[in-house]
C-alpha cells in the first residue's frame, strides 16, 4: 500500500536519516552547496502572500515540527527547472559539452549567456494543490497553465543542455523545510487534519499565489536565491 503524504515522513517507515542531512543541511543550519536554477519567487509585495506565510506559521506550530530545518520566509520560491548543483554532476544534470569538473561559477556564466537569447513561453498562474510537512505541491492554475509550465520546462532544456530523469513526472512545490528528524506515529493525525485545513484555508485566502516571473538564479545555500536575469518578456536586466 502508498504510504500517503503524511506517513512518508513518519519514524515508522523511515529507518535511516532524511537523504539530505549532513550533505545540504545538519540539525541546525543549511550547509554550502551552490548551484543555480530557474524559479519564481513567491511576491512579498502581493497582499495574498500572507497567506502562504500564514500556513507556514501553522505548520511550524504542530507537534514535531522540530524535526524539519525551516529555510528563511525571504529565500521561498516555485522551481521551474533544476539547474545544476556542486554536489550533483550527474549526466542528467550537467550541461552536455562542459567539463564535469567545470567551477559552478563557470558553468553559470555559461549558461546565463545562454540564456540572453531564451524566448519565454507564455506566462502562467499557480494554484496550491496539497500542503505536506515540508511545504506546499503546487500545480497550473488551469490545464493551460499546467500546459505552459511544462512548456517552460521543456524549452530551458535547451540552454541547461541536459533533461532530467524525471524531467515529465516533475511535480511543482514550494519547500518550507527540510527534514532532521522523523514524526513519531501518535502526531500523524494530526498533521493529517491539520495539512488538510491547512490547504482549504490557503487555497479559499489564495486561489492563486502570488509569484514573481521566472529567472535565473545563482545559490550558495538553500537560504537565499538572489536573481541574475528574469526571463520575462521585456523585463529589464542589468
Amino acid at each position: 500500500m502508498a504510504l500517503d503524504d503524511i506517513e512518508k515522513f513518519s519514524a515508522q517507515h523511515n529507518m535511516a536519516p532524511p537523504a539530505r542531512l549532513g550533505q545540504r543541511y545538519d540539525q541546525r543550519r543549511f550547509l554550502p552547496e551552490g548551484g543555480n536554477t530557474i524559479v519564481c519567487h513567491l511576491d512579498q509585495d502581493a497582499p495574498t502572500h500572507a497567506a502562504v506565510l500564514e500556513a507556514r506559521a501553522r505548520l511550524m506550530a504542530l507537534p514535531g515540527a522540530d524535526r524539519f530545518l525551516y529555510t528563511p520566509v525571504s529565500s521561498l520560491h516555485m522551481t521551474l527547472f533544476e539547474g545544476v548543483i556542486d554536489t550533483r554532476r550527474t549526466a542528467d544534470a550537467w550541461p552536455a559539452g562542459l567539463d564535469r569538473d567545470a567551477p559552478v561559477d563557470e558553468v553559470t556564466a555559461v549558461v546565463k549567456d545562454r540564456l540572453q537569447g531564451f524566448a519565454p513561453p507564455p506566462a502562467f498562474s499557480v494554484r496550491a494543490t496539497g500542503v505536506v510537512p515540508t511545504g506546499l505541491r503546487l500545480a497550473g492554475a488551469t490545464a493551460e497553465d499546467e500546459a505552459q509550465m511544462r512548456a517552460w520546462r521543456e524549452a530551458l532544456t535547451t540552454p541547461f543542455g541536459y533533461r532530467h530523469e524525471d524531467h515529465d513526472s516533475y511535480v511543482f512545490h514550494m519547500t518550507f523545510a527540510y527534514p532532521i528528524g522523523w514524526l513519531p506515529e501518535e502526531v500523524l493525525p494530526t498533521w493529517r487534519h491539520a495539512c488538510a485545513e491547512i490547504l482549504n484555508d490557503l487555497t479559499a485566502a489564495a486561489p492563486i499565489l502570488p509569484l514573481k516571473p521566472a529567472a535565473f538564479c545563482t545559490f550558495a545555500d538553500m537560504t537565499a536565491f538572489p536573481e541574475l536575469l528574469v526571463l520575462a518578456p521585456g523585463a529589464e536586466n542589468l
